[in-house]
């Protein structure tokens, strides 16, 4: 039976990582559409300022063509990111164009002589960033192979005479131009992959976190089923010898007994019912549609039983400032802020607080103490699996507490008060307005 959580949490976990990594080679996509756009007017400067400027023949026309045509690809690939999944042999072909276009331009502008042949590097830089080893092999292969045939075939640079003299110089100074050039978009590119890339590690480890934590859930799960079928068992033996002590005259005589057998009963009856809790939640469908209720009745609903079984408690509840907003309900949420109240009960000398407010982002339920609060290192491990003050093998009620916030939409946040105590929210987005709802 609990195969299939599992499961769904297996195929969660390989869609997410899925659509990771499909973002992150939109991402690197959109730079390398950055970086073309950059290409397409340094080599339109660079075209118009050796032609016109320094009166080198250069045959402009085609040059210029290839530019229209790699800014085109370029418009045509920003307008479908928005639209498109992008994988790995779209950025292989990017590249490839890339090159064969920066191929066309120096064969027509003195091929391996040029002084910008080595932007040749930054093609294969960005190749064994960005592709597999086998995706970037045929990117050096194609490189190679362009290198090689430019040096044997090209368009040769003819310098007027003006300049025929101090063509060392030139030659050195365009050498330390694409040096430079080659290093700067490098260094900007590659900045910009690495934060893609540490954004992509960041979000799988956050969603290795969050499966390991609900694969906990699902085993405990399983063990709270079979606990509360092991119980169900002497529970009802405790009901029905407990009914019997009620009728007994010694009993029936004395008030004092009599209140006390009366407040077991009430005691095992809780018991009895949340063991059909239990029980219930495991036999659901996990496709079972939430409740929707008005946050003030929830609050209230919860806070009149935990009143109830818990008398001598100290204890205060406002929901009015949550007005007429409706949240989504799980059957764990009961319970999950039933846990916190014990937790403040617990660990609070005098009133446990509870307040329904309506913020911005949603519907906040929060529970307040007076006692000591959360120690530093404590408070920045809140929510996770059995990590508590207590000592170990608690914690379970803030864990529990922190996966239904995150199940309903919601989050889980923890802070210090001031002068002292704690307080523990849960903040809940508003469910959607049903249709026929009033107001």
């Amino acid at each position: 039976m609990m195969e299939a959580p599992i499961l769904a949490l297996t195929r969660r976990r390989a869609t997410a990582s899925g659509e990771q990594a499909e973002s992150v080679a939109a991402d690197n996509m959109r730079q390398l559409a950055q970086l073309r756009w950059l290409a397409v007017v340094g080599q339109t400067i660079t075209i118009l300022i050796v032609h016109v400027g320094f009166g080198v023949a250069l045959p402009i026309g085609w040059m210029l063509g290839a530019v229209l045509l790699l800014a085109s690809a370029n418009l045509a690939v920003s307008l479908a990111l928005p639209r498109h999944r992008v994988h790995d042999v779209e950025i292989m072909l990017t590249l490839l164009l890339d090159m064969s276009v920066l191929t066309f331009q120096l064969y027509l502008s003195g091929g391996a002589t040029n002084p910008f042949i080595h932007l040749y590097l930054l093609q294969v830089v960005l190749g064994a960033i960005l592709l597999q080893p086998a995706a970037a092999a045929v990117l050096v292969l194609a490189t190679g192979f362009s290198y090689g045939l430019l040096t044997v075939r090209y368009w040769p640079i003819v310098l007027p005479v003006n300049l025929a003299t101090q063509s060392t110089d030139l030659f050195a100074v365009a050498r330390w131009i694409s040096f430079v050039l080659v290093a700067g978009l490098l260094v900007l590119f590659i900045t910009r992959i690495t934060r893609n890339l540490r954004a992509r590690d960041a979000h799988l480890a956050d969603l290795r976190q969050h499966a390991a934590e609900e694969e906990g859930i699902v085993r405990m799960g399983l063990f709270a089923s079979g606990a509360a079928h092991e119980l169900g068992t002497p529970l009802g033996s405790l009901a029905v010898i407990l009914a019997d002590w009620r009728r007994m005259p010694a009993i029936a005589r004395d008030p004092a007994l009599a209140a006390e057998v009366a407040e077991m009963q009430q005691e095992v009856q809780r018991c009895k019912t949340i063991v059909s809790d239990i029980l219930h939640s495991a036999g659901q469908p996990r496709s079972e549609p939430l409740e929707v209720m008005k946050a003030t009745a929830f609050a209230d609903a919860v806070a009149d039983e935990w009143a109830t079984f818990n008398p001598g408690a100290p204890f205060v509840w406002s929901a009015e400032a949550a007005g007429a907003a409706d949240i989504l309900v799980a059957p764990a949420l009961r319970q999950a802020v039933w846990n916190l109240l014990d937790n403040a009960a617990e660990a609070s000398r005098d009133a446990v607080r509870l307040t329904v407010t309506r913020e911005e982002d949603g519907v906040a339920i929060a529970v307040a103490d007076d006692g000591p609060g959360f120690a530093p290192d404590a408070l920045a491990m809140v929510g996770r699996l059995y990590h508590s003050t207590k000592g170990a093998g608690h914690g379970l009620g803030l864990f529990l507490a922190t996966n239904v916030a995150r199940q309903l939409g919601g989050r889980l946040e923890a802070r210090n008060r001031d002068p002292r105590g704690a307080e523990v929210r849960l903040v809940l987005p508003v469910a959607p307005v049903r249709e026929g709802a009033n107001g």
